[in-house]
């Protein structure tokens, strides 16, 4: 199977390989990296942050998203805008993952002011594993997603540096890959195998 990976993902990942002990595959485009995820049996679930409130929220904040279960958190709290996941004040974003292993996770990171306009920023990603993916990021579409052939990913963080007085790093659309698909699924497929059982007797 030939998978196009952009050369940017290319260079970032052999940069990433050389200095940490798991495999992370970066990819900077988000229909690639499905791709790659599904190709390596994993399923897809996406979090769009609109079901949560907008506003402030203490942290740390917990939410599910299918069999994933993440926490957020930031020493001076969360605060949700329209879809936009954020900090409260312009410090390090934390998110934290378990229930169904992560093998991938991707979504669009940016920095954003206090009124949640996009500001070029500097952008670090670290992942649970030491790994830190760093890029200029300016446009709030910009997808940025990583996959561990190895070892399952336990959480990343976010950092957005400008020369703005105030970034704050800022994720909308993240999406995650495990191999555990969705609880709605697996009892759909209990209640297949069921079916299947009666017919045989």
């Amino acid at each position: 199977m030939n998978l196009k990976i952009g050369l940017s993902a290319i260079v970032a990942a052999t940069a990433i390989t050389s200095v940490s002990s798991a495999t992370i595959i970066v990819f900077d485009q988000r229909s690639t990296w499905e791709t790659f995820s599904g190709a390596y049996g994993n399923y897809i679930f996406d979090e769009d942050f609109n079901d949560i409130a907008d506003g402030f929220h203490a942290s740390p904040f917990a939410h599910t998203t299918g069999p994933v279960d993440w926490s957020a958190s930031a020493p001076n709290g969360l605060y949700v805008n329209a879809g936009e996941f954020s900090t409260n004040s312009p410090e390090l974003l934390s998110f934290s993952f378990s229930g169904a292993p992560v093998y991938g996770v991707g979504g669009n990171f940016f920095g954003t002011d206090f009124n949640f306009n996009v500001v070029p920023a500097l952008l670090f990603i670290s992942l649970s594993d030491g790994t830190t993916y760093a890029g200029v990021v300016s446009n709030p579409d910009t997808f940025t997603g990583f996959f561990s052939t190895g070892a399952a990913i336990t959480g990343l963080t976010v950092q957005a540096v400008s020369g703005a007085a105030n970034v704050f790093p800022t994720v909308d659309d993240m999406t995650f890959a495990t191999t555990v698909p969705a609880p709605g699924a697996l009892a759909l497929l209990g209640l297949a195998g069921a079916v299947a059982g009666r017919r045989r007797r």
